[in-house]
């Protein structure tokens, strides 16, 4: 029997309040730090607070009791956070899992259709990627309730590679699970939440590795104004 992998994006559990509102697929400082206090500052000038736009679906309590109710997790069961979903990618390969369960707001098939697996692995395409380099034989994907992306969006790969859509209470219980990867994707998921996000990490009481997930610094108490001028510059 093949291994299976929980992947975990924190933007699952988000909803964003302004339609208006798009993340960044590259990652780096500038987009899991500097662009927020850049949309912070604009829309502070407007007379807005962003961190209004943002809220945490109540389910983030309660999640990790309907898992453990779902998968039947090993008893040397493994756990990564990091800040990119890209490193499931990595998990999988190295694993030899051949499964994967992913709940999220992104599909991470890739954006684009079939050419975007041309593409080296990355956040917005290694689910697709594990597909076509043949490392699993199958993709589970749970959306968020707060999705924008539609099944549709992904009619070539969907028709191409064998692809399911779960809600919750569509799964079966006591799937075998091998790894959980969490990742808190920096570039959609705001650093006044990243408190919420550790509590979730804690709340799964297990030990976990921690790999490439930077501590984010979030003050906008003590903005002076050549921070003003660093940030509008990200």
């Amino acid at each position: 029997m093949g291994k299976s992998l929980l992947s975990i994006d924190w933007d699952y559990f988000i909803c964003i309040k302004n339609k208006h509102y798009f993340g960044s697929y590259i990652e780096n400082k500038r987009t899991i730090v500097d662009l927020w206090y850049k949309r912070y500052i604009q829309e502070k000038e407007q007379g807005k607070d962003i961190q209004d736009y943002f809220y945490l679906f109540p389910e983030v309590e309660c999640f990790w009791s309907k898992m453990k109710k779902i998968f039947q997790f090993d008893k040397d069961i493994k756990v990564y956070v990091s800040d990119s979903h890209a490193f499931s990618y990595k998990i999988a390969k190295e694993n030899y899992c051949n499964k994967v369960y992913l709940f999220d707001a992104h599909a991470d098939l890739g954006y684009g259709g079939i050419s975007s697996l041309d593409f080296e692995v990355n956040c917005a395409n290694w689910l697709g990627k594990l597909l076509k380099d043949k490392i699993i034989k199958e993709a589970n994907i749970i959306y968020s309730p707060f999705t924008k992306e539609k099944i549709s969006d992904f009619d070539a790969i969907n028709q191409k590679f064998p692809i399911n859509y779960f809600t919750i209470e569509d799964m079966d219980q006591k799937i075998p699970l091998s790894f959980i990867h969490i990742c808190r994707s920096g570039a959609w998921t705001p650093p006044w939440l990243d408190n919420k996000f550790r509590k979730f990490i804690q709340d799964l009481q297990l030990p976990y590795t921690k790999i490439n997930c930077p501590y984010r610094k979030w003050d906008v108490e003590h903005i002076n104004f050549s921070d003003k001028i660093q940030y509008k510059l990200a």
